[in-house]
């Protein structure tokens, strides 16, 4: 995800060693390719040590996890510490992000984008904590993330995305951001142990720059 991030056990440089605890703690300083994004109620950066007891809280939560493929169920604090780890290693997609909220900086939930082996396509994931769902935050953090791929990769031609043909309100997400209906299939689910249903779909980027106002998918 981010070539330039310490892997665990390399040294760091006498600057970086007198660095405050609070800024060592932040990587999207070098996420040079994953920008924090910001947005009229939102902040998205990278996810840091401070998010760990808010993550272990909304993620440890059926009606979350049952809605996503590689969530566990129960999570635990430990999930959570070693989700931060390997988001900072790059070891989950290429850009992970954190979601808070700009008046508070409360967590809220996460997403992220993952690239496909074609070079040309990604696709993007999130969930939200139960407390914030109905408040059209989903929406807006996924307006943002789809805006920062297509302005700042060139490379990329599409973007997908998958929910579960049962997620009502993550299928509407999807459609406000002008995603199209692509077809069905299997994924697997991870809380559940099985593979679930899942609806797919698709936005290019032609179609992006026709609604990148948004003001026509809301």
């Amino acid at each position: 995800m981010q070539g330039e991030l310490l892997r665990e056990g390399q040294s760091r440089s006498p600057r970086e060693d007198q660095r405050s605890p609070k800024d060592r703690l932040r990587p999207e300083r070098l996420r040079t390719d994953c920008p924090v994004l910001l947005s009229e109620r939102l902040v998205m950066r990278a996810p840091h040590e401070e998010d760990i007891d808010a993550l272990a809280h909304l993620a440890n939560n059926a009606k979350v996890a049952t809605m996503v493929s590689r969530m566990p169920h129960p999570y635990t604090a430990n999930d959570a510490a070693d989700f931060v780890r390997r988001t900072k290693n790059g070891e989950i997609g290429k850009c992970v992000y954190a979601i808070t909220k700009a008046e508070n900086g409360a967590f809220v939930g996460c997403c992220g984008v993952e690239p496909h082996l074609d070079g040309r396509t990604v696709e993007i994931g999130y969930w939200l904590g139960e407390p914030y769902w109905n408040q059209g935050f989903m929406t807006e953090a996924c307006h943002a993330l789809v805006d920062m791929v297509f302005r700042t990769r060139q490379d990329v031609d599409q973007i997908d995305a998958r929910c579960r043909v049962m997620n009502v309100a993550s299928r509407r997400v999807i459609q406000k951001c002008g995603f199209q209906f692509q077809g069905s299939g299997l994924a697997a689910s991870l809380a559940l142990g099985s593979n679930v249903p899942v609806e797919w779909y698709r936005l290019d980027r032609k179609t992006w720059m026709s609604l990148r106002s948004w003001g026509s998918v809301l």
